[in-house]
């Protein structure tokens, strides 16, 4: 048990804590954690309180980056991959995916912009609504879809670097069902779930402290 956050891993992902009734579109943080199936050590090991990623802890980073790319309106706070699992703070703005329109000039030639008409991108982001069907009304990214992405990514790398790289196999598939959620509601509590995902290499203990599900 960390008495700072009062999570204890063992007992929180024994069962899915979804709200029910609750919107995991609006806009807030959210302290994520996804084990591995399980949890087996799959992603490095850790030596004296640093954790050491392999190649595939080096894809899951990857992953992880590449997430606020994809996803117009989110923001990655902090996260720390561990030997069997993951823990990260994920943060939805209140930004409605699909908003907002190209502004760019007509070209040259008189022709419009190749984008006009499309979602406009903002500061290096992708186009809001990537991949959404034109006529699609706008709508707000949601957690569950952001973790549903991230583990099928994952899992698709993962059974590419077993086929090519020798990566250890897993059993049946790589993350377990369900995953840990929980609603930062303040300043205070936001800064000691920092502190847990950062001290989180230090403290480990192996299995005993291993969340699962």
């Amino acid at each position: 048990m960390d008495h700072k956050t009062g999570f204890n891993p063992d007992i929180h992902h024994r069962r899915s804590i979804r709200l029910k009734d609750y919107d995991y579109s609006q806009a807030g943080a959210y302290f994520v954690t996804i084990c591995i199936q399980n949890r087996a050590y799959l992603f490095g090991h850790i030596d004296k309180g640093i954790m050491h990623l392999n190649a595939a802890g080096e894809m899951i980073e990857s992953v992880c980056k590449g997430l606020v790319s994809f996803y117009f309106g989110i923001e990655l706070d902090i996260f720390q991959i561990m030997p069997d699992h993951i823990h990260g703070i994920i943060i939805l703005h209140d930004i409605l995916v699909g908003a907002g329109r190209c502004a760019c000039p007509p070209l040259k030639n008189g022709q419009p912009c190749a984008n006009a008409g499309q979602p406009r991108a903002i500061a290096g982001q992708p186009r809001a609504n990537a991949g959404q069907p034109q006529g699609v009304a706008p709508t707000k990214v949601t957690l569950p879809n952001i973790i549903h992405r991230f583990k099928t990514l994952t899992t698709n790398r993962y059974i590419s670097g077993v086929k090519n790289d020798g990566w250890p196999p897993f059993d049946g598939k790589l993350w377990q069902r369900n995953y840990y959620e929980h609603i930062i509601r303040s300043e205070k509590e936001l800064i000691n779930i920092r502190e847990y995902i950062a001290n989180n290499p230090v403290n480990w203990a192996g299995n005993q402290n291993t969340p699962q599900e």
